[in-house]
C-alpha cells in the first residue's frame, strides 16, 4: 500500500532512477505536503500511505454479534457445547426439551460475548480520545502552524510540538528553538526509559542559524520502510543542490514520546498511524501455557475416551435389550432396527452425559488465576516502598509457574546488585590509588589525598587570562580527569534544581540564590554518572555540554571549551566509547577512549619499554580489582594530526550517509580510528549487593532450585559476588572452564564430568559443585556435539557462574536448558540486554532498576528488587501451584461423580436416556450450587502457613515432583468418583425400591444427597478455613434448598408429561430422606476421609526436624521429600514461625567485598539458615589432564581448576536464625 508503482512515477521529473528504483525495494522517497496544500487527494504526492488515525478495536457496531461469535466459535470447547445443542434439536436422539438444553451454552456465549463487548469499548473510548487529540501543522494558506487533531496528520507534513507535550507521529527533526539543535525527549511511553534522550537535527542541515521557514523545505527525504526496532532508523536528506545528508536515530521523535526541557522542536512526518514505532511495537500480550493446562489437556482427552465408552456401553445395552410393548412404530409404520437404536442411542448418550467434559473448569481457572493475581499484587511484603512499586503481573494464565520453577537465569548487575555505582579505585600511569571512604559513605565525596596533591601539581602554571602552559598539556593525569570528565554522554540540566531553588526561595523568603551553580547531572547509566561525580570531586567539572561542545571547570577554576568533532558512541560489539576533541588552546586533536579493559588494552601502542611497565602494573591492579567485585574500566588517548583526521571524516561522512549496511560502516569507521591508544589509566567501581540477596540466594538453593549468573563482566568479579551471595560456598567444588581451543574444551567437560560424578554417587560424602565458564568457552560449549556433556555437567553443578556473556547468549543458554532437559525455567533480569533472555524462559521477571523499564516490560511479573523472589516463589508460587492443581482435580471429579449417576440410571431405564433429574435442576447444579465454593478454594485455601513456607524451603519440592497434580492423581479421582457415584446411586435406590414414589422424587433425593457428598469432599480438602468458605458453603446449601423448594412449588407444568410439583415438600417431610442423606454421604466419603487422616498419623509419626532440613545432593532428589498430604498437615503441626528483619536492627549494609560471609544484609521474615559451622580449614587442589588427552601440551594455556574450600560460617550472622521446632 505504501509503494504503490504510480507513487513513483509522481517524482520522475525531481528524482534520479536510482531513487525510484530505491523506493521500490529499499526505501521510502518523500517530499513536503505544502506545494499540494488544496489539491484533490488523487495529486497528493503522499496519498498512499496510511492516516495517522489509529484503531485497536477489534469490533465494529454492526457486526460485532457475528464477529464475536465467529471469534467464540475458534474455541472447541463452544463448538462442542453448541453442536450438543443443536443435535438435541434432532428427535431421535433428543435427551432434554430443546430449548431449555440450549441455555447453557447461550448465557456462556452472551457472558463472553459482554465481556469482549466492554473491553472493545473501552478500546474505542482510548482511540478516540488519541486521534482527537490537538497538534500544530504548518498550513502554506495561513503562513503559520494551524491545530489539527491527530487523525488528520499525514506523511509529508511540517509538524510544530512545544515542551511537555506529546510527539504525534515519527517526526525527522529539522529545527529546534536550541541554538545547539537539540531536542530533549522522555521516551517512557515506548521503552520504559525515564531518563531523557537527546535528539539533533539532521547534521549539516543548517536551520538553526536562522528563522527555520517551513514553505522554504523543499528538499527530498529518504527513509528506511517501517520497523519495529527502537533502536535503528537511517535515511538521507537530500538538498536542492543533491547534496545527502545522512541521519540516523539521534534525529527521529518516535510518537508517544514527550518534549521535555526544549521550548520548541520542528519535525518532518515520515511514519503515521500503524507504521510508527510505537504502534509497531504494542503487540498484545505474549501467550505462555503453564505446565498445569498442558497435563490438563491430557486428562481432559482421557475424559473423551471415558465419555465415549460409556456412550457405546449405552448403545450396545440399547441393541441388546428387546423392544418393549409400550413403544409405538414410528411415522413410517415400522419400528427402528437394533443397529439404527443404537445408533441414535450412542448421539443420546453424549448429550445425556454432555457434562462429563469439565468445560467450565477452564472458565472458572481464568477466574481463580485473576483472585490469585489480585492476592499477589497486593502483598505488603512484596512492596517497595522507596521506590512507590509494587510486584506486578503482565502474564495472568502462569501464575502457578511460579511453584514449578527448577531453573533460575539471573542478571548480576541490577539484579543482584544495587546498580548504584560508587567510585572506590583508580590506577594513574600505573600508580594505585584508593577510596575506601567512599565505601564506606556510598557516595564518591572523598578524593586521595596523594592524588589531589598530584592532580593539582600536573596542571601547570596558571595565568591570570585563564591560559595554560602547552608544555603541560600532555600531562597523563590531567588527560585522565579530562577522560572522566567528558568521554560520556552526560547531559548537564538546571532546569530541575532551578525550580526547586525558585520553591525554597518562595517558601523561605531568603535572599537571591545562584541557581546558575546548582547542576544536575542526568546519565543513562549509573557508572556514567559514578565517573562524572568522582572528576568533579577532584576539580574537573562538567559544566554544559551541546552537540558541538564540551565546557570543563579545571582544579584552579579555570574554564575550557572543547569543540566536539565526533563521538563514537558506545555499541555491544565494540564495548567502548570514544570521543574527538579540538584543544581550546593548543588545538590538537584529541581522541579520548573509555571501555572495557579486555578491549582497551588490545588496542594500545606498545612500542616504547617504560609504556610496558605502566600498563603491565595497571593490568595487575585491574585484576585486583576484578578480584574485589568491582566494575573495571579502562581509560585511553590518542593524538591525531589534522590531515589524518580529515581523512577519516570524509570516510565518517560517507558511513552515515549510506543506507545499506550503514551499521557495518559505521563500526569500520569507528574500528579504523581505534588505533594505537596510549594508555591513561582504570577506574574500580563498586556496586553493592542489594538487601538479603545471601539469604534469598540460600532459600532457592534449598528449595531445590538451580541458580545460574550470566553476566558479561569477568570471571572474578562474577566469583566474588557469587561469594558475597552465597551462590558459591567457601566449601564448594568450583570447576573453571576458560579456554580457546575446542579439543581441549572436550578435555575439560570429560574431566569435570568425571569429578562430578565421583563427588556424587551416592555412598561418598558429596560436596556442592560450582561451574564458572567464560563466553567463548560457552560458544564451544553449546556446540552440537559438545552440549550433551556440557548440560550433563551442568545438572551435576548447584551453581553456574557465565561470564563475559552477550545478551544473544544469554537466551540461548536458556533455550538449550528449557528444551533439553525438559524443566521450568525462570529469567530475572533489570535491563535491555536481559529482554531476549526473559523472553526465552517459561517465566520472565523484570526488575524495575536503575536501567529503566525494558525489562520489566517485557517480562511477566515485576518486582522491585531480587529479595521479593523468595516470596513470590516460595509462598505464592507453592500457593498458586496447590490451588490450582487441588482445584482441577476436584472439578473432574465433580463432574464424573455427578454425571455418572445419569448413567447408572440408563441400566434401570431400559437405556433410553431419560434423566431423573429435572432438566433445570440439572443445569443449575453446575451452574449456581456448586460453582462458587471451588473457586472460592482455589482462591483463598492455604494448605501451608506463609511463615513455614519461608521457614521451611523444602516444602517447594512438591511442585517439582508434582505430587498435587498427576496423572496418578486424577486417575485416583475418577476411582474415587466412580465409587462415590455408585453410593450416592444405588443408597437412595435400594431404600426407596418397591416403593410408589415418581422419577423426580426418586431424582430429588439422589440430587440433594449428591449436594452434600460434593461439597463435604470439598471440606475435607480445604486446609485453611476462612469467613468466605463459611459462607460459599452454607450459601449453596442454602441457596440450594431455596430454588427447589420454590421451583417444585410453583412449577405445575414445566416438564410435561410429568410434573415435579411438590416433590421436594413432601420428601422434606419424611424422616427417611434425611436418614439417607446422612448414611450415603458417610459411606461416599468414608474411603477419602481415611485416607487423608492416615497420611496425617503417618506424617506426625516421621515428621523430625534435623533430619528434614537435611539438603539432599544436588544431583538427586531429596530423599527427606514428604508427601503433599503430610504438606498439608504441617499447618497444623508447626508453630506460626516469625522471624523478625534484621532492618530494625541497627548497623549499615555491610559491602560485599572481602571473604563471603552470612551477614550481607538485612533479611527477609522467615528466613533460615543451614550454614556449616566450625568447619575451619582450607584446602585448594588442582587437577590436570592426563599425558594422553587431545591438547594437554597446549594445557599450561587454559584454565581449568578445581577448587574445594571451606571457611567459618558466622554464627551471628542476622540472616541465620535458629529453626522452629515442630
Amino acid at each position: 500500500m505504501s509503494d504503490h508503482p504510480s507513487h513513483d512515477m509522481l517524482f520522475n521529473e525531481t528524482i534520479p532512477d536510482i531513487f525510484i528504483c530505491q523506493t521500490r525495494w529499499d526505501l521510502r522517497i518523500l517530499v513536503s505536503n505544502l506545494p499540494y496544500e488544496g489539491l484533490p487527494k488523487t495529486k497528493q504526492p503522499n496519498r498512499y500511505f496510511p492516516g495517522n488515525a489509529v484503531k485497536t478495536t477489534k469490533y465494529s457496531l454492526w457486526f460485532f454479534i457475528p464477529m464475536n461469535l465467529y471469534e467464540q466459535f475458534h474455541r472447541f470447547a463452544n463448538l462442542y457445547f453448541v453442536g450438543l445443542a443443536v443435535l438435541n434439536f434432532v428427535p431421535a436422539v433428543e435427551a432434554f426439551q430443546p430449548e431449555v438444553a440450549i441455555v447453557p451454552i447461550c448465557v456462556m456465549l452472551a457472558l463472553t460475548a459482554l465481556k469482549d463487548g466492554w473491553e472493545d469499548c473501552r478500546r474505542f473510548r482510548s482511540d478516540r480520545r488519541i486521534n482527537h487529540t490537538s497538534c500544530r501543522v504548518y498550513s502554506r494558506k495561513v503562513s503559520g502552524f494551524v491545530e489539527r487533531h491527530w487523525k488528520d496528520v499525514r506523511v509529508g507534513d511540517l509538524v510544530e510540538v512545544a515542551s511537555n507535550e506529546i510527539i504525534p507521529a515519527d517526526l525527522l527533526l529539522l529545527h529546534t528553538s536550541d541554538l545547539n539543535g537539540v531536542c530533549h525527549i522522555e521516551t517512557a511511553s515506548l521503552d520504559g526509559e525515564t531518563n531523557l534522550k537527546r535528539r539533533l537535527v539532521v547534521p549539516g542541515l543548517n536551520t538553526q542559524d536562522s528563522s527555520f521557514e517551513p514553505q522554504n523545505f523543499h528538499c527530498t527525504v529518504a527513509v528506511e520502510k517501517p520497523n519495529d526496532n527502537l533502536n535503528q532508523f537511517k535515511g538521507y536528506i537530500e538538498t536542492s543542490d543533491m547534496k545527502r545528508l545522512g541521519f540516523g536515530i539521534d534525529s527521529l521523535l518516535p510518537r508517544g514520546c514527550t518534549v521535555r526541557n526544549t521550548d520548541l522542536a520542528t519535525g518532518f512526518v515520515v511514519y503515521t498511524g500503524h507504521e510508527t514505532k510505537s504502534m509497531m511495537n504494542k503487540n498484545g500480550p505474549q501467550y505462555k501455557r503453564s505446565k498445569l493446562e498442558c497435563k490438563m489437556n491430557i486428562d481432559v482427552l482421557f475424559c473423551v475416551i471415558l465419555l465415549f465408552s460409556m456412550c457405546l456401553i449405552g448403545a450396545l445395552g440399547k441393541m441388546s435389550l428387546n423392544v418393549p410393548l409400550f413403544l409405538t412404530p414410528g411415522s413410517h409404520g415400522h419400528m427402528d432396527s437394533n443397529p439404527l437404536s443404537g445408533l441414535y442411542m450412542f448421539f443420546t448418550m453424549i448429550i445425556l452425559l454432555q457434562i462429563f467434559i469439565p468445560i467450565s473448569l477452564y472458565v472458572s481457572i481464568e477466574m481463580v488465576k485473576m483472585g490469585q493475581i489480585f492476592f499477589i499484587t497486593n502483598d505488603v511484603d512484596l512492596y517497595e516502598e522507596k521506590t512507590d512499586s509494587r510486584v506486578q503481573c503482565r502474564a495472568l494464565n502462569i501464575p502457578e509457574d511460579l511453584g514449578n520453577i527448577h531453573y533460575v537465569f539471573s542478571d548480576k548487575t541490577g539484579t543482584l546488585t544495587e546498580n548504584k555505582m560508587v567510585f572506590r579505585r583508580c590506577s594513574v600511569t600505573g600508580t594505585e590509588y584508593s577510596h575506601n571512604e567512599n565505601g564506606k559513605s556510598g557516595k564518591c565525596k572523598f578524593p586521595d589525598r596523594k592524588l589531589l596533591q598530584r592532580v593539582l601539581a600536573g596542571g601547570g602554571d596558571w595565568d591570570g587570562c585563564g591560559g595554560i602552559r602547552r608544555c603541560e598539556a600532555t600531562d597523563l593525569y590531567l588527560d585522565f580527569f579530562l577522560a572522566l570528565t567528558v568521554c560520556n554522554t552526560v547531559v548537564v540540566s538546571t532546569a530541575t534544581t532551578a525550580r526547586a531553588q525558585r520553591q525554597r526561595v518562595w517558601h523561605q523568603s531568603t535572599s537571591e540564590i545562584d541557581i546558575s551553580a546548582q547542576r544536575c547531572y542526568v546519565a543513562e547509566s549509573p557508572d556514567e554518572a559514578a565517573l562524572v561525580h568522582a572528576a568533579k570531586v577532584y576539580g574537573f567539572m562538567l559544566i554544559a555540554r551541546t552537540p558541538n561542545s564540551v565546557k570543563v571547570r579545571l582544579p584552579h577554576g579555570v574554564e575550557l571549551n572543547y569543540q566536539v568533532l565526533d563521538t563514537l558512541n558506545f555499541d555491544p560489539h565494540r564495548k567502548r566509547m570514544s570521543v574527538v576533541l579540538r584543544h581550546p588552546i593548543s588545538g590538537e586533536i584529541v581522541m579520548y577512549t573509555k571501555g572495557a579493559d579486555y578491549t582497551v588494552m588490545e588496542l594500545l601502542d606498545f612500542e616504547r619499554s617504560a609504556y610496558k611497565l605502566n600498563t603491565a602494573s595497571t593490568q595487575r591492579h585491574l585484576n585486583w580489582y576484578a578480584k574485589e567485585g568491582l566494575h573495571t574500566l579502562c581509560f585511553a588517548k590518542k593524538v591525531l594530526s589534522e590531515s589524518a583526521y580529515k581523512n577519516w571524516s570524509l570516510l565518517r561522512q560517507e558511513a552515515l550517509a549510506a543506507i545499506d549496511n550503514r551499521e557495518e560502516l559505521l563500526m569500520e569507521t569507528a574500528v579504523n580510528l581505534e588505533k594505537q591508544l596510549t594508555l591513561l589509566g582504570a577506574t574500580g567501581i563498586e556496586d553493592r549487593l542489594q538487601e538479603c540477596v545471601p539469604d534469598t540466594v540460600m532459600a532457592l538453593r534449598e528449595a531445590g532450585v538451580r541458580l545460574w549468573v550470566l553476566t558479561g563482566d569477568k570471571a572474578e568479579t562474577a566469583i566474588n559476588i557469587a561469594h558475597a551471595s552465597r551462590l558459591l560456598d567457601q566449601e564448594d567444588l568450583v570447576i573453571h572452564m576458560n579456554t580457546d581451543d575446542k579439543a581441549v574444551c572436550k578435555s575439560i567437560l570429560d574431566r569435570s564430568l568425571e569429578e562430578g560424578r565421583r563427588h556424587t554417587r551416592p555412598g561418598y560424602p558429596g560436596l556442592s559443585i560450582g561451574l564458572v565458564i567464560d563466553g567463548h568457552t560457552l560458544d564451544m560449549a553449546l556446540q552440537s556435539d559438545l552440549v550433551d556433556r556440557f548440560l550433563e555437567l551442568a545438572r551435576l553443578c548447584r551453581s553456574v557462574l557465565c561470564c563475559r556473556v552477550t545478551p544473544l547468549q544469554k537466551s540461548t543458554v536458556v533455550k538449550v536448558v528449557r528444551e533439553r532437559l525438559k524443566v521450568m525455567t525462570l529469567a530475572v533480569g533489570d535491563g535491555a540486554n536481559d529482554v531476549n533472555m526473559i523472553q526465552a524462559a517459561d517465566v520472565g521477571i523484570g526488575i524495575s532498576g536503575q536501567e529503566g523499564m525494558q525489562a520489566v516490560m517485557a517480562s511477566d511479573f515485576s518486582i522491585s528488587c531480587f529479595k521479593h523472589m523468595k516470596k513470590l516463589l516460595l509462598v505464592h508460587g507453592h500457593w498458586c501451584n496447590s490451588r490450582l492443581s487441588n482445584m482441577a482435580i476436584y472439578f473432574f471429579y465433580k463432574n464424573v461423580t455427578y454425571v455418572n449417576l445419569l448413567f447408572w440410571y440408563q441400566f434401570f431405564c431400559g437405556f433410553s436416556g431419560t434423566s431423573m433429574i429435572d432438566i433445570w435442576l440439572l443445569i443449575f447444579f453446575n451452574l449456581f450450587f456448586t460453582s462458587t465454593p471451588p473457586i472460592m478454594f482455589g482462591v483463598m485455601d492455604r494448605d501451608v502457613s506463609a511463615e513455614t513456607l519461608l521457614g521451611l524451603p523444602e516444602l517447594y519440592r512438591t511442585g517439582h515432583e508434582s505430587e498435587g497434580y498427576s496423572h496418578f492423581t486424577f486417575w485416583i479421582a475418577m476411582l474415587d468418583a466412580f465409587y462415590q457415584s455408585l453410593v450416592c446411586f444405588f443408597i437412595p435406590y435400594l431404600t426407596y425400591q418397591g416403593t410408589d414414589i415418581d422419577i423426580y422424587t426418586f431424582g430429588s433425593s439422589m440430587n440433594t444427597v449428591s449436594l452434600f457428598n460434593i461439597l463435604l469432599h470439598l471440606a475435607i480438602e480445604i486446609k485453611s478455613w476462612t469467613l468466605v468458605h463459611w459462607v460459599t458453603m452454607l450459601g449453596s446449601v442454602a441457596l440450594y434448598f431455596t430454588v427447589t423448594l420454590v421451583y417444585s412449588a410453583t412449577c405445575i407444568s414445566c416438564n410435561p408429561p410429568s410434573d415435579p410439583y411438590w416433590t421436594t415438600q413432601q420428601q422434606m417431610s419424611e424422616p427417611i430422606f434425611y436418614l439417607v442423606c446422612v448414611i450415603t454421604t458417610v459411606v461416599a466419603l468414608l474411603p477419602r476421609y481415611a485416607h487423608n487422616a492416615l497420611i496425617y498419623i503417618k506424617g506426625a509419626h516421621i515428621f523430625h526436624w534435623p533430619t528434614f532440613l537435611q539438603p539432599a545432593p544436588p544431583n538427586q532428589p531429596s530423599p527427606h521429600t514428604v508427601s503433599l498430604s503430610l504438606f498439608h498437615s504441617l499447618s497444623l503441626c508447626l508453630p506460626q514461625v516469625h522471624i523478625p528483619c534484621a532492618e530494625q536492627h541497627a548497623g549499615p549494609h555491610p559491602p560485599h567485598t572481602g571473604e563471603a560471609s552470612g551477614a550481607a544484609g538485612p533479611c527477609h521474615p522467615g528466613t533460615v539458615d543451614q550454614g556449616v559451622e566450625g568447619v575451619q580449614r582450607r584446602a585448594t587442589g588442582r587437577a590436570e589432564l592426563p599425558e594422553t588427552d587431545p591438547g594437554a601440551g597446549a594445557f599450561q594455556n587454559h584454565t581449568y581448576t578445581l577448587h574445594h574450600q571451606q571457611s567459618p560460617r558466622n554464627p551471628n550472622s542476622e540472616c541465620s536464625p535458629a529453626p522452629p521446632q515442630c
